[in-house]
């Protein structure tokens, strides 16, 4: 069976995927490239002892944006030489307890204050 000229199936004919032909990428190409970059900018956390949990020598660290809110609590962990079961528990601003995997990038740019973000650390439930 003869197949028509300049069809898929034609020997020798190679198929390409969008954006590789090296015209311009689609937007929506573009935006996943900016997501998947790693945000080398630091954020700047103030830890605040709340309740009976020890106060901190050294309160201001830098930390990567776009680390996630659990690399913050296990970093607190190691500053406080906490084992895993010792219980922790983190707020933000004195209101809400993030979730693990939220962004640093994200938790700053909505709740920073003064140009910090501020998480305040107890051994007990201080708030809901």
């Amino acid at each position: 069976m003869a197949q028509a000229p300049g069809s898929p199936d034609e020997p020798g004919r190679q198929m390409s995927l969008p954006g590789e032909s090296g015209e311009g990428l689609s937007p929506a190409i573009q935006a996943l490239e900016t997501y998947k970059k790693k945000d080398p900018s630091k954020v700047i956390v103030r830890f605040k002892a709340v309740g009976n949990a020890p106060i901190m020598k050294q309160n201001f660290y830098k930390i990567t944006a776009a680390n996630r809110f659990q690399a913050v609590i296990q970093f607190l962990r190691k500053e406080l030489a906490w084992k895993a079961g010792d219980p922790l528990f983190t707020y933000i601003n004195l209101a809400f307890s993030p979730a693990p995997d939220d962004t640093v990038s994200n938790l700053y740019k909505s709740f920073a204050t003064d140009g910090h973000l501020i998480v305040n650390y107890s051994t007990t439930a201080a708030w809901g």
